[in-house]
């Protein structure tokens, strides 16, 4: 016979995977100017969780994005820091439970590909954005091929169809040529790139079954009325233009371009559908095939080679570490990904790299900047900590067994610039913001005693970085700074051993660097590097990027 505790224990687990059937946890990926920022506003009204999109950047009578939050990231119209958007969505016809969407808007530029990197192990899905026009760019690639390794679904969107741009076969074409995935369309384009009619949807035999024909609205701000049509009447309707797209559906599908959710799942092929993020025509179509399609939350395995099931206790992992989101708070976020269990605000929970114990009582949702109380989450939800200073990306927090799961790899800077304050007088703040952004992973600080900590030096994967260091300094520190270059390109981590005579060696500086007391070598380019290593054998040097 089951006890009342043994029954409040399943009762437990079946809530926490049923919460967890209904999660959809997935980042948004392209290269700058895509339309990522534009396509979350659009998600975000189709749920009806905004009733407007302003989504153009530096455009006249346009509001700043819902998640780009940081004045760089109005001004110069790209993403710099990555936001969470938490919402609840039904999809068409859909009459359970809403799902519950957790989005994440990643930066595009190269020089942010860490902070993406970071977002990208904790979601477990991503939307590949592609610009009609310019198909498949360098950024784009990279970040494929990240989630390729992470074995990340990929859902690809092909974006601004409303403009003159590529045909669509030609961009199905690249996809398979350049990264060997192979597109099989959900929904496929009813006129010519700049001539955007509509959708037509393609059944599971790969024919095109109905045509969605979109109304605009004034601006694209507000979500576009649909006419659905049969194929008879979209062929009365449109003429040449639908006989155009379903000829290419059934070329696509002798080809065996159709969707197969094994082969999805396990990152050989990709839904495609095309959009306009500005026009929102295709977006609730892009929400619905993530419901139907992306894998709902899954556990994870930890540095000892077991694995967390999603009904275990409750456990999460810190992806990222924000400060300066609201100038009305003076706190930072540690958002965390919730791996397994369900999370109560105000439980105690261990943090598994220091063994201490502190309580959850200030945890948020985060829709951009706005904020609410969290007072319970499931797997795949993205939670904010508030003020938990003792957290750094990559860390687990976990109830009941001791659990830790792999850390988060840094990637190696190829930048460097020493930073100090223009005022003495503000030495204090100076340290304070330092130790603040370097926790957060803004960029690298490095120091030594011959520069002191009035000058250390910042290591970065791109100078944009430096920028946005020295701008929130600025403004949320009211400490204003200047970085000059040093005559370093190449970083690799030794040893305590190898440290002391790798200093003597002329055009080499060692430092250790802030967040974890890590020793680091700089050199003046790969020759001198590789000059040392091959004249001294015994010097112990490793790549900057963690095991």
């Amino acid at each position: 016979m089951s006890t009342p505790t043994a029954k409040g224990n399943q009762k437990a687990i079946m809530s926490t995977l049923t919460e967890a059937h209904r999660r959809r946890t997935f980042a948004v990926i392209a290269h700058p100017d895509a339309g990522k920022s534009t396509l979350t506003e659009a998600l975000a009204l189709h749920a009806h969780v905004i009733s407007e999109a302003g989504a153009v950047h530096g455009k006249a009578g346009r509001k700043a994005t819902v998640s780009d939050w940081m004045e760089m990231e109005k001004d110069r119209g790209i993403s710099i820091a990555s936001s969470a958007l938490q919402f609840e969505y039904a999809p068409t016809g859909h009459t359970g439970e809403p799902y519950t969407i957790n989005l994440v808007d990643t930066p595009g530029h190269a020089d942010f590909s860490e902070d993406t990197y970071r977002v990208l192990t904790a979601v477990d899905a991503a939307v590949m954005l592609i610009d009609a026009a310019k198909g498949l760019e360098p950024q784009t690639l990279k970040l494929f091929r990240v989630c390729k390794a992470r074995g990340l679904p990929i859902v690809t969107v092909i974006n601004k169809w409303d403009r003159p741009g590529r045909t669509p076969l030609e961009l199905v074409d690249e996809i398979v040529s350049e990264i060997g995935l192979q597109p099989t369309p959900l929904y496929w384009p009813v006129g010519a790139a700049g001539d955007f009619r509509g959708l037509a949807r393609i059944t599971d035999d790969g024919s095109a079954e109905e045509y969605i024909h979109f109304m605009r609205t004034a601006g694209g701000s507000t979500i576009a009325p649909e006419e659905h049509y049969d194929p008879t009447a979209a062929a009365d309707r449109e003429g040449e233009a639908w006989d155009t797209a379903a000829e290419e559906v059934e070329l696509l599908a002798a080809d065996g371009a159709v969707h197969d959710q094994e082969l999805f799942l396990n990152c050989i092929t990709s839904p495609v559908i095309f959009a306009s993020a500005m026009l929102n025509f295709g977006v609730h179509q892009i929400l619905d095939a993530l419901c139907e399609l992306a894998p709902q939350p899954a556990g994870r395995a930890t540095v000892d080679g077991a694995f967390r099931e999603v009904e275990s206790d409750f456990s999460g992992v810190v992806f990222k570490v924000q400060a300066g989101m609201d100038k009305n708070h003076r706190d930072s976020l540690a958002f965390m990904r919730i791996v397994s269990g369900e999370f109560d605000r105000g439980m105690q929970v261990t943090h598994a790299q220091s063994g201490r114990s502190f309580s959850t009582k200030y945890a948020l949702t985060v829709f951009g900047r706005t904020r609410s109380t969290v007072e319970t989450a499931y797997p795949g939800d993205i939670v904010g900590l508030v003020n938990a200073g003792s957290l750094a990306p990559g860390d687990t927090i976990y109830t009941g067994k001791k659990i830790q799961f792999p850390p988060m790899p840094q990637f190696a800077p190829e930048h460097f610039r020493t930073l100090r304050a223009k005022s003495l007088g503000k030495y204090k703040q100076f340290r304070k913001a330092l130790d603040q952004l370097a926790a957060e992973g803004v960029v690298q600080i490095l120091r030594n005693d011959a520069r002191g900590d009035a000058a250390p030096v910042m290591a970065a994967v791109g100078p944009m970085q430096f920028e946005v260091m020295m701008a929130r300094m600025e403004n949320e520190y009211n400490v204003e700074t200047v970085a000059e270059p040093i005559p370093y390109s190449v970083a690799r981590r030794t040893t305590s051993q190898s440290a002391p005579e790798l200093a003597k060696q002329r055009g080499v500086e060692i430092f250790t660097r802030a967040t974890d007391g890590e020793l680091i070598a700089l050199f003046g380019d790969k020759w001198k590097l590789a000059f040392i290593e091959r004249e001294h054998p015994e010097f112990e040097l490793f790549p900057m990027v963690a095991d």
